[in-house]
């Protein structure tokens, strides 16, 4: 069984844990740089994204995740996702920078805007799981504003990328770990 991380920091990342493991996989939950040698890959969650930056750099991990990146899968989730673009806006701030992507922060709005939508994924997702549209729990959501050609669009809102890969890594500005359907996390355990 593959081992994958969950960043722990803050966010909800039981939420992940219990997605991860009925898709397959064994969840281990980090918070120290030492437990990333054995894992297979590692989900960043959602949260506070100038908050997990902090949280980062006071426990050490800023560089050991970049360094993990390097050689393995890692998945990002609307703060997560803000995390791993290259460029952040709205207001802007640093990031891990471990896909070409531009985000803008709360693209959507504020807590007010946050809301459930459903959507049809791009064909390429359809092909690779199983048919049907998914259902995307927006909070605070991002909007991925550019997107680099070598990286793929696989679901789109009102027009806007949200659920992109690029080589070995996954990002989503919505909460797939918030509903029943697994195909987001199962596509991801297939990059391990």
């Amino acid at each position: 069984m593959k081992k994958v991380g969950v960043l722990a920091l803050q966010g909800d990342f039981e939420a992940h844990g219990a997605a991860l493991a009925r898709a397959g996989a064994e969840p281990v939950f980090v918070r120290e740089a030492e437990q990333l040698r054995s894992l297979d890959g590692l989900v960043i969650p959602g949260g506070e994204s100038t908050t997990m930056l902090k949280l980062l750099r006071y426990e050490g991990l800023s560089d050991p995740l970049r360094e993990f990146a390097r050689r393995k899968p890692v998945f990002g989730t609307c703060a997560g996702a803000i995390l791993m673009a290259h460029a952040v806006s709205g207001p802007a701030q640093e990031s891990l920078a471990l896909m070409d992507i531009d985000v803008e922060r709360n693209g959507y709005g504020r807590q007010i805007d946050s809301r459930v939508a459903t959507i049809d994924p791009e064909p390429e997702f359809l092909e690779r799981t199983a048919p049907g549209t998914l259902e995307a729990v927006f909070i605070r959501a991002p909007i991925i504003r550019r997107v680099d050609p070598g990286a793929r669009v696989l679901a789109r809102y009102q027009g806007d990328p949200v659920l992109v890969e690029q080589g070995r890594h996954l990002a989503a500005t919505f909460h797939p770990e918030l509903t029943s359907d697994g195909r987001v996390h199962a596509l991801f355990l297939e990059k391990l």
